[in-house]
């Protein structure tokens, strides 16, 4: 393994973050909390509990998960697509770097920066709703792998973008839908019986219910479901990976 490689490459990709805060992390976490003054701190207190939850509160995770998917995928796949941009993908298909240390590299740093946006958004959360973490350890193996998941998928799209408007395109007509469909700003089971059983066919509603079990122990579907449909997306995604890098798919285009 050259773990100097993968060190250069990843702090490569960190220090565009520090030399970008407004960007990278000021903006984010300014948007995510406008949600928290609009629906926690105004509506919030004149919604009714959700399973015993303030609802200001109930929503906590499911804004922090929606930034954390939207943010993996922007920074994965703007990581890998600007060295196809400028030429400079040749260097690191020249370089003595196997695919597997490029991989970690760049979905280790998407990751990370990922992980402390989605911490700063919930330090940020407190100031708004009183809110509680039961399972600690699990929001943070929630995080960890969300995070690594949805940087893998990033770096997929960024893969197979052949121009800066296709980067967009995943992460504003698919995933964010399907965000604000799985479970953000309320409780699957408050659908009807036929439109609970369509939810559940998307897959970030066991992202967003396995998450909000670790800060409160209530969920839509059960712990175990959530944590395995992370770990299926997690494998494919590096099966993925694995396929494009054997077969040289759009690599130099």
């Amino acid at each position: 393994m050259n773990w100097h490689a993968i060190r250069a490459i990843y702090l490569f990709e960190m220090a565009r973050t520090w030399r970008t805060p407004l960007q990278s992390i000021v903006s984010p976490v300014l948007s995510t909390s406008l949600y928290f003054v609009v629906f926690g701190a105004a509506i919030g207190p004149r919604m009714q509990a959700i399973d015993g939850v303030p609802y200001g509160a109930f929503i906590v995770p499911g804004l922090i998960m929606l930034s954390l998917l939207t943010q993996s995928i922007a920074n994965a796949s703007f990581a890998i697509y600007f060295p196809k941009f400028t030429g400079t993908i040749y260097e690191l298909l020249s370089a003595p770097v196997a695919w597997w240390e490029a991989v970690i590299a760049y979905v280790g740093a998407a990751a990370s920066k990922s992980i402390l946006l989605g911490l700063i958004i919930l330090l940020t959360a407190t100031l708004f709703v009183p809110m509680q973490i039961a399972h600690p350890v699990w929001m943070v193996l929630f995080l960890v792998l969300t995070a690594t998941t949805f940087s893998l998928f990033g770096f997929i799209i960024g893969i197979w973008a052949d121009g800066f408007e296709r980067l967009q395109v995943v992460p504003l007509l698919i995933v964010t839908p399907l965000a604000f469909l799985g479970g953000s700003f309320y409780s699957i089971d408050m659908l009807p019986p036929f439109w609970r059983t369509v939810t559940l066919f998307n897959p970030v509603v066991y992202l967003i219910s396995g998450f909000r079990w670790s800060f409160y122990g209530v969920a839509d579907v059960s712990l175990g479901i959530s944590l395995g449909m992370t770990l299926v997306f997690l494998a494919a995604c590096v099966a993925a990976i694995g396929w494009i890098f054997r077969t040289g798919y759009r690599l130099k285009s």
